[in-house]
């Protein structure tokens, strides 16, 4: 018998502290770049299901990008997290990660506040964009490669939106695959490291970065230095072709 998926805590706070007012996406359900009723991968669907019966008060909802529908900075992400951004319906929220990426946005002119809290906070990002490769929460936080390709016609109608001279930022590998996937590049032609930075079409720029996971920043994989450099050079390239 296959051993049921079980959500773990993943945040300092309970999961009835959360607020889960479910919020209006940035862009309408239109079921183009986003979708809020997809179903379109089984696993993921009975996933939510299953996270709706256990947590009533969770968004448990594909989660819809966040941020400036105009903007020149897009953050490519993975997908979201069980007690994070499926908890409060917006990316990087709720969860550890969502506490470096929103101090660092706020650093760097990106974002009204440092912190993210609820998706109805008032919380604004400015000139930027923070989306994932996989708009659902998946079992262990791992996508199948077949739910990331089913996945991967949303952000290839939302990129196809993306002003020229834009400056994409992939967290993680998969966010970078996807990010080239979408704009129909081949992966393998762009290798992922730390701080790599790909020329791409329409003068856009791809830099890459370790995802600001918990696990990354704990071990030092990724430092907070490291993050800083990543943006600041994000910063400086949109200035510079703006």
């Amino acid at each position: 018998m296959q051993k049921k998926s079980t959500p773990r805590r993943t945040l300092a706070q309970r999961p009835e502290e959360i607020r889960t007012e479910r919020p209006q996406p940035d862009w309408p359900s239109d079921g183009v770049v986003f979708d809020r009723d997809c179903t379109l991968c089984p696993r993921l669907a009975a996933f939510l299901a299953q996270g709706r019966a256990e947590y009533p008060n969770y968004y448990c909802l594909p989660v819809p990008p966040f941020g400036d529908p105009k903007a020149r900075f897009v953050i490519v992400g993975l997908a979201p997290g069980f007690h994070g951004a499926n908890a409060t319906g917006r990316p990087f929220t709720g969860d550890h990660a969502g506490l470096l990426l929103y101090r660092t946005l706020h650093k760097f002119g990106f974002a009204s506040r440092p912190e993210s809290l609820a998706a109805d906070d008032g919380l604004k990002l400015i000139n930027c964009r923070i989306t994932n490769s996989v708009k659902c929460v998946p079992p262990e936080n791992k996508p199948l490669p077949a739910e990331i390709r089913t996945c991967l016609r949303y952000i290839t109608a939302e990129l196809a939106q993306v002003p020229e001279g834009s400056v994409l930022l992939a967290m993680g590998s998969i966010g970078h695959n996807a990010a080239l996937q979408a704009l129909g590049l081949k992966p393998s032609a762009f290798k992922f490291a730390h701080a790599a930075e790909h020329a791409l079409p329409r003068g856009m720029t791809l830099i890459d970065s370790y995802h600001c996971s918990r696990y990354n920043t704990q071990t030092r994989r990724l430092t907070e230095e490291m993050f800083d450099a990543v943006f600041a050079r994000a910063a400086e390239l949109i200035a510079r072709k703006h």
